[in-house]
């Protein structure tokens, strides 16, 4: 089967896009019970880190304000590249919290 590497391409691109619209609307609420969560310290609501075994956590960090975050502002949740597939709450916090420039 010989396919013109045109052909290809755009395929391969129309089927990429498709897969992504489909991701996005997909993503499931990351669960605090998540073995990457757990190993992170993430929590749904960042004024319940658990401070002793993260003493990094400072009050007002917040997934909304955190440069790792991919939602927009207001919006409830939003994507984090260290939880694939799954959006992380905008009020949650993780130990890999860093500052927004």
């Amino acid at each position: 089967m010989n396919i013109p590497r045109r052909t290809f391409l755009m395929t391969v691109a129309a089927v990429a896009g498709a897969s992504a619209g489909t991701a996005a609307m997909a993503q499931a609420k990351l669960d605090e019970k998540d073995p990457q969560a757990v190993a992170l310290g993430y929590v749904n609501d960042a004024t319940k880190a658990d401070t002793k075994k993260f003493p990094k956590y400072a009050a007002g960090q917040h997934c909304a304000n955190c440069a790792l975050y991919q939602g927009k502002a207001g919006d409830a949740a939003g994507g984090c590249p260290l939880f694939a597939g799954k959006t992380v709450a905008a009020a949650g916090w993780c130990s890999a919290w860093a500052k927004k420039a």
